[in-house]
């Protein structure tokens, strides 16, 4: 017997109990956001693994079946792949463990082969296909003013979720009301999971409004994401800590988020792979960042090499040596004195 498993970008959902029908639907009636079930086949690898509702991992095998979501992915340092690439065979991959459906197109040799499976049809009620928009937040103003701390990275895998990490726990040892938000790049729900465990009260994400990625139509990506912006200015936090998936110049809307977010933004730190990638994000968007993080400020030649190249400070904020000046940086840059509620000590 089948075992299905419902991909995290499925939690937004009301699946349940099989509360509905599976139908094969013409190529002509596929869209972005559609969820779909596919049957595990191939050759199990370390990658046949699913991410589940609850952010755990679940590994699978063939005959299981999946439900996920059909989407696009152009990862630097994994593969690229979209939907629209799925043949007649209808063979399919998970582009990340949260239920990615599409075709990889190009994918990194460095990495076991992907979880494939076979497209068996849509989810389907009353014969109309169920997708993530009916499902997603919704708001009828768009309203944004909360403080904001933006995470950018000049890649994917350039530290930025381990720094939104650090930058929640101390925010969270000054006493504040802390959200996480991960607001671009390509669904899986560990990132931002990670966020709740280490100090932030609440975590979004561009999957509760319905993208399974965000590469997608500008136009699209601003109508998604202003709901979720008006819901987290709803909700009265402290300080937003809003991470950019991948970097500026992939097509993940990355520019799109830079402006919505507008002058809301009081911090801007850059996680970069290596010295000379902030040269090449300073140069190419014109992004002046507070503070360098990531492995490009490992070891203390590294944070000498980012100094001279751009004139910015840098901290390998993994290192516990660096939480004085870290907590320093935040307190001052985030002016957290006037922030914290009278009587609240920053914890050192």
């Amino acid at each position: 017997m089948s075992t299905r498993v419902y991909g995290s970008l499925a939690r937004i959902a009301d699946f349940a109990n099989s509360n509905f029908d599976l139908m094969k639907l013409d190529r002509s009636k596929w869209a972005t956001g559609d969820y779909v079930e596919g049957e595990v086949v191939g050759i199990p690898t370390d990658l046949y693994k699913i991410e589940d509702r609850q952010g755990h991992m679940v590994k699978v095998e063939p005959g299981d079946w999946v439900v996920g979501a059909l989407g696009d992915r152009a990862a630097t340092l994994e593969g690229v792949g979209s939907w629209r690439d799925i043949g007649d065979d209808g063979l399919m991959h998970t582009l990340t463990s949260a239920g990615l459906m599409a075709r990889y197109t190009s994918f990194s040799t460095l990495f076991p082969e992907p979880l494939q499976l076979v497209y068996r049809g849509h989810l389907c009620r009353h014969s109309t296909k169920v997708c993530m928009r009916q499902f997603a937040i919704t708001a009828t103003a768009h309203e944004f003013s909360v403080p904001t701390l933006l995470l950018m990275g000049t890649s994917m895998s350039a530290g930025k979720t381990t720094t939104g990490r650090r930058v929640c726990k101390e925010l969270d040892r000054a006493g504040l009301f802390v959200i996480g938000a991960k607001l671009t790049g390509a669904g899986r729900y560990r990132d931002i999971l990670s966020f709740s465990k280490t100090g932030a009260r609440e975590i979004y994400d561009f999957v509760d409004v319905g993208l399974p990625s965000t590469i997608v139509p500008e136009d699209e990506f601003r109508r998604a994401i202003r709901p979720l912006l008006n819901h987290i200015n709803d909700r009265a936090p402290d300080l937003l800590v809003a991470e950019a998936g991948a970097s500026p110049l992939e097509p993940y809307n990355g520019a799109a988020l830079m402006d919505e977010l507008g002058d809301n933004v009081v911090c801007t730190i850059l996680c970069a792979s290596d010295p000379y990638a902030v040269v090449g994000v300073q140069k190419a968007f014109g992004l002046t960042p507070d503070l360098v993080a990531g492995p490009a400020t490992s070891t203390s030649a590294a944070v000498e090499l980012v100094r001279k190249l751009t004139g910015l400070p840098g901290l390998n904020i993994i290192d516990p040596a660096t939480k004085p000046a870290f907590r320093e940086f935040l307190e001052k840059q985030l002016n957290l004195a006037r922030r914290m509620a009278p009587g609240d000590v920053m914890q050192r």
